[in-house]
């Protein structure tokens, strides 16, 4: 069982009250478009899209910008250009990092994600100095305000639906799925009435280290300046930062 990550709920609550829309905005619609560009626009056969679109939706992204994406990943211009990669690193205190990137300029991307590495105390590794460190997993994440059942209940139905883990956050549930099952999990809890505040294919660390004080304090600032890259999809952390960061 993976171990969990405060990170991926950092993420969410901060992703709620992001002033900077049309940052998010741009960034899920080139997940959308080199979604359709590599799978088809049908989500019902396109796990990827619908995983872009409940994102899209998530953050209210109008259905313009929705649809426009769309029609730029049936074209074969800008999507042609993008590629996805992982980059990994380490953080202050010895903390692992994983990247996802979406780049059309991958030298580019390169050298400002090493930049911000070393701007903030950390350095880019090798490809797989951290990697053996996180586990693929499928992770749920759901508005425990928005939810009447308790923790209990929610672990029994999270069970039922296939998952492997319920992790219970002061304002969330987080349910653990294995990869393949996370589609499979996510339709049943549906079904059930569940309210998804989002879901999505996630590497969880194994183990964590705790960082305190001021090193947690660098480490942070570092994981929401990887965050802000337009070229950064998805960061990934072993850190364990105390609830007061």
């Amino acid at each position: 069982m993976a171990g969990h990550s405060k990170w991926s709920n950092i993420k969410h609550r901060k992703s709620k009250v992001d002033a900077q829309k049309g940052k998010i905005f741009a960034k899920v619609s080139r997940e959308i478009m080199v979604a359709v560009k590599q799978g088809g626009a049908d989500p019902v056969s396109n796990f990827a899209l619908r995983l872009a679109l409940d994102k899209a939706r998530s953050f209210n992204i109008p259905n313009e910008n929705i649809n426009r994406a769309i029609q730029r990943g049936l074209g074969t211009t800008d999507a042609d250009n993008f590629e996805e990669f992982t980059y990994e690193g380490y953080g202050p205190g010895g903390v692992a990092i994983m990247l996802d990137l979406l780049s059309d300029n991958r030298n580019r991307t390169a050298a400002d994600v090493r930049h911000i590495f070393s701007k903030h105390g950390g350095n880019l590794g090798e490809s797989g100095s951290v990697a053996y460190l996180f586990d693929k997993k499928g992770l749920i994440i759901v508005d425990r305000a928005e939810e009447s059942r308790d923790e209990d209940a929610m672990l029994l139905l999270a069970l039922e639906a296939g998952a492997e883990d319920l992790q219970v956050e002061e304002d969330s549930f987080e349910i653990i799925t294995a990869p393949t099952d996370l589609e499979a999990v996510r339709s049943f809890l549906q079904e059930q009435n569940v309210n998804i505040a989002s879901a999505e294919l996630t590497m969880l660390p194994q183990t964590t280290v705790a960082v305190e004080g001021e090193v947690a304090e660098n480490v942070l600032k570092l994981l929401e300046a990887l965050e802000e890259h337009d070229d950064v999809k998805n960061v990934y952390t072993n850190a364990d930062l105390p609830d007061e960061e």
